[in-house]
């Protein structure tokens, strides 16, 4: 499975949930759909079953940037700590 991007709003703030595999390639996708949103969005990453590198720094950079990563996986979460100290 490739990755599907659903979008909805809770609450008046968007949400993009991302099912399946995220990798390098996506990004540009998840960025395009997360420009220009108010308040700051988040990502419902319950569903996200395989990332790679360039996911993770890009997952840091997001919640750097106000973006809240909600459900994600304890893998991916010692995987952004990991290269947070590098």
């Amino acid at each position: 499975m490739t990755l599907r991007i659903e979008r909805t709003s809770v609450h008046g703030r968007t949400v993009l949930r991302l099912i399946g595999r995220v990798k390098a390639e996506c990004l540009p996708e998840i960025v395009a759909q997360l420009e220009g949103t108010e308040p700051p969005p988040a990502l419902d990453l319950r569903e996200v079953t395989l990332v790679d590198v360039e996911t993770v720094r890009f997952f840091n950079a997001c919640e750097q940037s106000g973006i809240e990563l909600l459900r994600c996986a304890q893998y991916i979460r010692q995987w952004m700590s990991t290269e947070q100290s590098r």
